[in-house]
């Protein structure tokens, strides 16, 4: 299931950037509040309860950096990690769409998002996060949208690959696949995971490894 191969050298050299400590410095809940643009930075988007603090956590092998709940809406802030090691800082973004939280409050985060992904110098990849479950919504489709018109480089990842059956996790690759393949910001290929079994982590750290080197 997974599309580009590294070789060995590339695959350790991406496990030792996420071995080393990264830790939370802040939330930010205006653009204002976000640190200095002086690293490369890449965003983690999706809808409510797709797994993105879930994911933070398996990539950097930590059991608590991203805080995870099973309740829509629980990250309400652009949430800073750095590396102590590398010129890279991840953005743990609020979940789009359905969210328990008072409608104010939703249109807040939106507006938060928003001027974040079109206005950040230094954001150099969105990764947009997919429920393997399901496929795109138009939540996403929206998301995709604008970072197409914003030109915004992003990646889809399939997220929870371990919870649909063969058939469904195939059906929802297949739709991922060709919501991406008309997109002029999409990078072309998916990445697969799941944070339970850990599948596909080492090629998302070693495509995020690439992009420190680009």
């Amino acid at each position: 299931m997974t599309e580009p191969k590294f070789n060995d050298a590339e695959i350790e050299a991406g496990r030792l950037l996420f071995a080393r400590p990264f830790v939370f410095v802040k939330g930010c809940v205006s653009i204002a509040d976000l640190p200095e643009p002086d690293r490369i930075e890449i965003a983690f988007a999706g809808r409510s309860n797709v797994g993105k603090s879930s994911l933070i956590n398996g990539l950097t092998g930590t059991t608590g950096l991203a805080r995870t709940s099973n309740t829509p809406g629980r990250t309400q802030e652009l949430n800073i990690f750095e590396s102590q090691h590398a010129p890279l800082r991840i953005v743990d973004m609020p979940g789009y769409g359905f969210a328990k939280a008072p409608e104010a409050k939703v249109k807040q985060w939106t507006r938060l998002i928003h001027s974040y992904l079109t206005g950040r110098q230094n954001l150099r990849r969105v990764y947009v996060l997919i429920d393997g479950r399901h496929g795109p919504n138009a939540n996403d489709q929206s998301v995709m949208n604008e970072l197409d018109k914003a030109a915004v480089s992003y990646q889809v990842v399939v997220t929870k690959a371990d919870k649909p059956n063969s058939a469904e996790l195939k059906d929802a690759i297949a739709k991922t696949r060709a919501e991406i393949a008309k997109r002029p910001a999409a990078h072309p290929h998916l990445i697969i995971t799941s944070s339970e079994t850990k599948f596909g982590l080492e090629e998302l750290r070693t495509e995020i490894l690439a992009l420190l080197h680009q």
